[in-house]
């Protein structure tokens, strides 16, 4: 993660840090004390006592000097309960994991009737990249005469990001409801986003941001220490839009989400303490919303290498889909980690095939037709994607 190389800090303070160096100094402080030895061969029995009993112990005191101790005095180099230490001397904690919770959409065949929903029904999604999600719902909701469609609340069976599934991947009931013939997660359905245990790499920005955030006055740094002190809400991921918009005094601050947008509710929470609670600055009007999107077709054209079999070509052709709905920050089936898409930023294609070529060996070409997505304050989002195999 850094390119600071520690152990040569200490070999230029003069402090031996091989094993050849601290046999020189053994030898060096041995002819100072008037030592009579001349065997110092490296089978001489007492040279190699000697590195048994004090040069290795030495070699392990250097390495954890160089390798645990000295990376973890800094920011940029701490790691884990070392970096929760530095964070705390700046009043940050590191965010705890969070259960997704939002609302589900069920329905029924026969709206003749009172038919109940109980609370603790489990909803899952298919396998994904080895992994069942699993929802319960949370609340005891009941379909009235004439209604064939019915929200019910529910939560996540454990904390994290992955649960924060997109549209339609809960639809599964493990055990049938009667009279139920269909539950499904809609868009917005997230009212407040799963998250996992903060990374070192985001406490890092935000202790980072921290120290722009210690003045008085409330400046872009200090917004984005309270926004970012949400679950769901990443240090890199909040952006602000100066000159005014809503007259003297107003900014906004657009978010953006990990996994998929949550229902406004969400936004509303972080709104409800900057502007109804008091954390703003005098005369400040801040406005927190999600990030604009922009919708895009996106058209693949693959020449897959031969002798493939039909399917094969089709696995590939669904898999290269998948990834490139990974770059455009989509849940899938798989743990595909390309180079994302990011407001203020251009998401270049050059790049996306370059890694798709890594990923799969399988194809001798590839290209898409559109050109590179140059985007202002808002995220690129797929409208509709074709993986054309020719």
């Amino acid at each position: 993660m850094s390119d600071i190389d520690f152990k040569k800090a200490l070999s230029d303070s003069g402090i031996p840090t091989t094993e050849a160096e601290l046999a020189r100094e053994w030898e060096k402080l041995a002819q100072e004390q008037g030592s009579t030895l001349s065997n110092t061969s490296a089978y001489s029995p007492f040279w190699r006592v000697i590195t048994a009993l004090v040069t290795k112990p030495v070699m392990w005191l250097i390495a954890f000097l160089s390798d645990t101790v000295l990376p973890n005095f800094f920011v940029k180099t701490a790691v884990g309960m070392w970096l929760d230490a530095l964070a705390w001397a700046v009043n940050v904690e590191r965010k705890g994991a969070t259960v997704a919770t939002g609302v589900l959409l069920f329905s029924r065949a026969n709206t003749g009737g009172e038919l109940e929903v109980a609370v603790g029904t489990v909803v899952q999604s298919p396998t994904l990249n080895g992994h069942i999600y699993q929802l319960v719902t949370t609340e005891l909701r009941t379909f009235r005469e004439g209604e064939s469609q019915l929200s019910v609340p529910v939560k996540a069976v454990g904390a994290g990001s992955g649960y924060n599934l997109a549209p339609g991947y809960y639809a599964v009931l493990p055990e049938p409801v009667p009279g139920v013939v269909q539950v499904v997660n809609t868009t917005d359905w997230l009212t407040a986003p799963g998250a996992d245990a903060e990374p070192d790499d985001q406490l890092r920005l935000r202790v980072r941001n921290q120290f722009s955030a210690v003045n008085q006055w409330h400046t872009d740094a200090v917004y984005r220490a309270i926004i970012t002190a949400f679950p769901g809400v990443s240090a890199d991921g909040v952006y602000f839009e100066h000159g005014a918009p809503r007259g003297p005094g107003s900014a906004n601050a657009f978010v953006l989400f990990e996994a998929g947008v949550p229902a406004a509710t969400f936004l509303q929470k972080i709104n409800q303490h900057i502007r109804d609670e008091g954390n703003h600055g005098h005369g400040d009007d801040l406005l927190a919303m999600a990030m604009p999107e922009t919708q895009h077709s996106i058209n693949l054209q693959v020449w897959p290498k031969p002798n493939q079999t039909a399917d094969q070509l089709e696995t590939l052709r669904i898999e290269l889909g998948l990834f490139v709905r990974a770059a455009f920050r989509e849940s899938t089936q798989r743990d595909y980690s390309p180079t994302r898409t990011y407001p203020q930023s251009r998401f270049s294609f050059s790049r996306l095939t370059e890694e798709l070529h890594l990923k799969f060996a399988q194809v001798e070409s590839m290209r898409f037709a559109e050109a590179d997505i140059v985007s202002g304050l808002s995220i690129p989002r797929i409208q509709n994607l074709s993986v054309n195999l020719q």
